[in-house]
């Protein structure tokens, strides 16, 4: 796909992945979102989530086909994305597709299960 930068995001990217939510500023489902993301971020060590308000950054959402709001990314440690989805996503399937970009932690530094079922469908996270 395409590879982002701490200086694309105007943020540091987290040591191990990044959760990159692109939001606008009335929508409902990107509240929601950044709940979700944020859990995470805060479950699993060395991710970061960077919300972007789409509005200001047309050149991102122009540059990553950036349709609708939120769109969520994840990204491995070196910024590259593993994952794009658009729509709210689910805290479960978020923690998958984290557990694709993100190398295996120790078991006792891993506080989410891998093998917490998959989603089929490609555009959902």
């Amino acid at each position: 796909m395409s590879r982002l930068t701490g200086g694309d995001l105007g943020a540091p990217l987290g040591e191990r992945a990044t959760l990159v939510q692109f939001s606008s500023a009335f929508c409902q489902p990107c509240r929601a979102t950044r709940r979700v993301l944020a859990d995470v971020s805060a479950l699993v060590p060395g991710v970061a989530h960077v919300e972007v308000d789409a509005e200001s950054r047309l050149d991102l959402v122009r540059r990553l086909d950036v349709l609708r709001t939120p769109t969520v990314f994840v990204l491995d440690s070196s910024g590259n994305i593993m994952k794009k989805a658009s729509g709210q996503p689910r805290k479960a399937d978020v923690l998958n597709a984290l557990a694709q970009a993100v190398p295996a932690a120790p078991p006792q530094n891993r506080p989410y299960d891998p093998s917490h079922g998959t989603s089929q469908d490609s555009d959902e996270m």
